[in-house]
């Protein structure tokens, strides 16, 4: 199955809260696409594996994702080496993605910037023709990614550009919320995690509120990409 565009998070509910809005517009509008969570986030100190993982179906189902998958690395674990380098590229040569979207390289979680200094790696070598891999007993050819597009997670970055999600935003909290074992939960008497403060998901509309504006839009969310981007402007008449 070839996708327009394959989103790789190191942890489930990662691509959600950092780009939901943006798959919600590319899924309504037609596009084909996936997301790739490298672990199961079984270090996480609210949840497990079993609920992340009802947790994360239901979040894709209100994404109309085509492809939800997790390469099962180990959470804490996500190391450049030739094991999870051939997970990785196996699926970028097995969907052929148009675009991909990885975590930014900097980032307040150090398996943020692991899974981004991974996918990078990853993303040049599957173009690699001597760079082997297989997939159910059958050779992979080299591809490579038209664009490799960063989301912004909790550290902020100047964007390369800003997606209006305006129309989009419910979806994307629909989808945010299906994660219910991460958030704020009263009934829970433990010492609050940093998205499970109350105002966590205050934080992450106000963010969406931010970005929107300096398009002059209700919601956005910003990307940042290491070339430089060719603009139609076609697109503003």
């Amino acid at each position: 199955m070839k996708l327009d565009v394959l989103v790789f998070a190191a942890h489930p509910d990662d691509a959600e809260l950092s780009m939901g809005g943006t798959i919600a517009k590319f899924t309504s509008n037609g596009l084909s696409v996936g997301v790739v969570d490298l672990t199961k986030a079984e270090l996480s100190t609210r949840g497990n594996v079993k609920t992340r993982s009802k947790e994360t179906a239901d979040a894709s189902k209100v994404l109309k994702l085509k492809v939800r998958e997790n390469l099962g690395i180990k959470d804490g674990g996500i190391i450049i080496n030739q094991e999870n380098l051939k997970k990785v590229i196996s699926l970028i040569r097995k969907f052929k993605p148009s675009i991909l979207f990885a975590p930014y390289f900097n980032d307040r979680h150090p398996d943020h910037i692991d899974a981004s200094n991974l996918l990078k790696r990853a993303v040049f070598s599957s173009g690699l023709e001597k760079f082997k891999t297989s997939l159910s007993g059958k050779s992979q050819k080299a591809y490579r990614p038209k664009k490799i597009f960063y989301y912004m997670q909790t550290y902020v970055f100047e964007p390369s550009f800003i997606v209006d999600i305006s129309d989009y935003f419910p979806l994307k909290m629909e989808a945010v919320q299906k994660f219910k074992s991460q958030f704020h939960n009263p009934k829970l008497k433990k010492e609050d995690t940093f998205i499970s403060k109350p105002e966590f998901l205050d934080y992450v509309e106000a963010r969406a509120k931010h970005y929107g504006f300096q398009i002059r839009k209700n919601y956005g969310e910003a990307f940042y990409c290491e070339e430089d981007i060719e603009y139609n402007f076609a697109d503003l008449l």
